[in-house]
């Protein structure tokens, strides 16, 4: 539940805003049961530190409802036997979740669970696509699928970590830093800013 809340937070913020906004949570309600006890204004205050608070406290009331409340979704069972599902089960019960798409139960799966799952944030998605390990045409859902079948399994924790750290730090956005890249003349981006200068 901590790892689903989480990421949930981390949705269009740093890691600092969103740390912020996870301890402010925890210590105003130590048990997720509280969250349900208390007003969605008292989540969303809690929660601002991440910003978008409105949006982020509708998707996680919505959840907690879903798995805590008897009258939810999964019948107060919580998230139980999560961890001991297959992969595609528990993604799909993870994504049965309103609010709740593939990187949120990537992430779940692989950081709570262990299970094998390649979660797809924004600068993955940005250097996978500039790599051309993703075509144009590729869409977020379908790149989880494309990037689990890319790498292997044992690797998912780390090429997830370092393509994130390569898209913060020099696949940025705007204005890569094409010349630093360890992918070089691999890169048929990198290739383009080459032929540019």
């Amino acid at each position: 539940m901590d790892e689903l809340i989480l990421t949930i937070l981390s949705q269009n913020t740093n890691d600092r805003n969103r740390d912020r906004a996870f301890s402010a949570l925890v210590e105003r309600f130590p048990r997720w049961s509280d969250v349900l006890s208390s007003s969605r204004e008292d989540l969303e205050k809690a929660i601002s530190p991440a910003g978008l608070g409105p949006t982020k406290s509708r998707r996680i009331w919505r959840i907690l409802v879903d798995i805590l409340d008897p009258e939810g979704g999964n019948g107060g069972k919580g998230l139980g036997n999560l961890c001991h599902l297959s992969r595609d089960d528990a993604r799909e019960r993870l994504t049965s979740l309103k609010g709740v798409g593939p990187k949120t139960a990537a992430c779940v799966l692989l950081f709570s669970c262990g299970i094998p799952a390649f979660p797809v944030d924004t600068h993955i998605f940005r250097v996978c696509r500039r790599l051309g390990i993703l075509d144009p045409g590729a869409d977020r859902v379908r790149a989880h699928k494309i990037l689990e079948q890319f790498f292997l399994e044992k690797d998912y924790l780390d090429v997830h970590l370092n393509m994130i750290r390569l898209g913060r730090e020099i696949c940025r956005p705007r204005k890569p830093l094409c010349p630093a890249c360890p992918f070089g003349e691999d890169c048929p981006c990198g290739m383009e800013e080459d032929r540019a200068l």
